[in-house]
């Protein structure tokens, strides 16, 4: 087990395979890597190159193939499928770059699903999530429906949405794509924000060169491996 005062993620000699026989594809081929505790640690690196894959063992939701994975000092992957859905509500925020909001639903009512999903009661869940959209500047808008939204207000929710529950650790996939120059650097600065100081570890997957300056680390990823890892222009540790 690792330290998990200082180190939230490792991984080592981590692999992912797809498929079988001579159909199998190596998606993630011997992975070593530590993400420290409180740092926003960015994974880049080109289309297909395992990025997304690794996000996603991280958190739990798919199974490692080989090798030894740390989270917060769990191994996601050996837990039992129950056991495993009630970690990840209580530890793991997600930040997508579809936002993946309920369109039927207020801003207020998406960003009380985690709590909701914990068996917080209604009303309650509904005022934290009220408070935390205060937090990402959308007092005014807790009441509009996710087309009634921009799409840097409803990246916000989503941001919202991810760190209602107070999380330790939240996996952003490619957050900023959608979004042009200002309105990602808006959304960048108040999730950073948000997170610093908090020991709140941030892992995000992006392809958005305008953001790296936001990262404490690097880590380039390519054909399945980690390559590199750089000290950003964010990093104070």
């Amino acid at each position: 087990m690792n330290d998990t005062a200082t180190t939230a993620v490792r991984v080592s000699g981590l692999t992912k395979r797809f498929g079988t026989g001579e159909a199998a594809v190596l998606a993630l081929r011997g992975i070593d890597l530590e993400v420290r505790t409180g740092e926003l640690l960015m994974l880049v690196g080109p289309s297909g190159c395992g990025k997304t894959t690794l996000i996603s063992v991280l958190a739990g939701i798919m199974d490692k193939t080989e090798g030894a994975l740390d989270v917060l000092g769990v191994d996601p992957g050996a837990l039992k499928v129950d056991d495993r859905t009630r970690w990840r509500g209580a530890n793991i925020g997600f930040v997508f770059q579809a936002f993946n909001l309920m369109p039927a639903l207020t801003a207020a009512e998406n960003v009380s699903i985690p709590l909701l999903i914990r068996n917080v009661p209604q009303a309650e869940a509904l005022r934290r999530a009220r408070a935390m959209l205060e937090r990402v500047e959308l007092a005014n808008r807790v009441d509009a429906l996710p087309a009634q939204l921009s799409g840097g207000q409803q990246q916000r929710v989503a941001i919202a949405r991810a760190l209602v529950h107070e999380p330790q650790l939240v996996v952003c996939d490619e957050p900023t794509s959608a979004l042009d120059q200002e309105t990602g650097h808006h959304v960048m600065d108040i999730l950073h924000g948000m997170t610093r100081g908090s020991r709140r570890t941030l892992i995000v997957v992006t392809h958005d060169a305008r953001i790296f300056g936001f990262a404490d680390r690097i880590a380039r990823m390519d054909d399945g491996r980690v390559v590199a890892v750089e000290t950003g222009a964010g990093n104070t540790h």
